[in-house]
């Protein structure tokens, strides 16, 4: 059954892509999360669907609670492929520097389809399909299913069923429209079991992130307006809590949640001398542009960038630019309507 849904002239390319070539490298960013994933691997059935062969690649490790994802066993490394390919297909990336390591697998004359939805992408692709109305990868990818007429199966529908819930943090955030609740409703027509896909990925919670997430709070601060707030994450915090790098997502959601906070900011010592901060907004602040001001990226309400220096330095130089940019804004839900 097809939706009736807005099809730009992007999503024939895109199709045409899909069906005109073979021996396909698929690759996402560096450290993937539930879209990347998702978007990935249900193009990856897609494509399999077609008679296609595909070659999955990423520089890290697939995140535990994303495995039970249809083919997430199938992730090589960089390392572990010989050559280059010549028809490549990157997923949730703004540019090609996020793809790592895997960009050596890139023939230098390489046909390449950018897929994504990032308001900061480049479009460093031979082709691209940058939808920014789309709240997710996963939802350019169903709409590419869609352009190709194929119906789904369960595999390629919980895939693209937990990139739409995760990044739109289970349906909840602003960029969950009506053509994404049509797409998920319709993906529940394959079987995809929204309860445990939400359990894997949203609700459950390891111990060591129960240790790392009562240590980071107790850092939880916010400036005299109440409207920015943060927290702050050190190597030797994550190391104390028996932690890895996945135990951190999220965190950035408890200054983003305080009420009266417009912008909430995660401060995170990835290694020494360099700092992750990830930015939320609520309502009006572009923290898209804040980050990429800083040489980053993502969206208006969501958005991250890795700046050199150390904590306080970082905290100091990028609180200074968020008082800056909140104290100029109306920060009102009201703005937004």
């Amino acid at each position: 059954m097809s939706l009736k849904l807005n099809l730009k002239p992007e999503y024939k390319s895109a199709a045409d892509f899909f069906r005109n070539h073979d021996n396909l490298l698929l690759l996402v960013h560096e450290k993937p999360d539930g879209d990347a994933l998702g978007s990935v691997l249900g193009a990856a059935h897609l494509l399999q669907s077609l008679g296609k062969t595909v070659t999955l690649v990423n520089d890290d490790p697939i995140p535990d609670k994303f495995r039970f994802l249809p083919m997430a066993d199938r992730f090589l490394l960089p390392e572990e492929v010989e050559g280059t390919f010549a028809n490549v297909i990157a997923f949730d990336c703004g540019d090609r520097k996020r793809l790592g390591r895997s960009q050596g697998l890139i023939a230098a004359d390489a046909n390449l389809l950018n897929v994504d939805h990032h308001v900061t992408n480049d479009h460093f692709g031979t082709e691209n399909i940058v939808d920014l109305e789309a709240a997710a990868t996963c939802q350019i990818v169903f709409k590419i299913a869609q352009e190709l007429r194929i119906e789904l199966d369960l595999d390629t529908a919980t895939c693209l069923y937990t990139g739409l819930v995760t990044d739109t943090g289970g349906f909840r955030y602003s960029n969950t429209t009506e053509e994404v609740l049509l797409i998920a409703a319709h993906l529940l027509t394959a079987g995809v079991s929204p309860y445990q896909i939400v359990d894997r990925v949203m609700e459950t919670l390891t111990w060591p992130q129960v240790q790392l997430i009562r240590t980071v709070l107790d850092t939880l601060d916010r400036d005299e307006s109440g409207m920015i707030s943060w927290v702050t994450i050190t190597r030797d915090m994550l190391e104390r809590a028996g932690g890895c790098d996945e135990d951190v997502e999220g965190l950035v959601n408890y200054p983003r949640n305080v009420e009266g906070v417009e912008v909430g900011i995660s401060f995170r010592e990835s290694v020494p001398g360099k700092v992750k901060v990830s930015f939320r907004s609520k309502y009006v602040v572009d923290v898209g542009a804040i980050a990429l001001e800083f040489g980053g990226g993502g969206h208006a309400r969501a958005a991250g960038c890795t700046v050199d220096g150390d904590v306080d330095t970082v905290k100091d130089r990028v609180l200074a630019r968020v008082r800056e940019v909140v104290t100029a804004v109306d920060t009102k839900p009201e703005a937004t309507q």
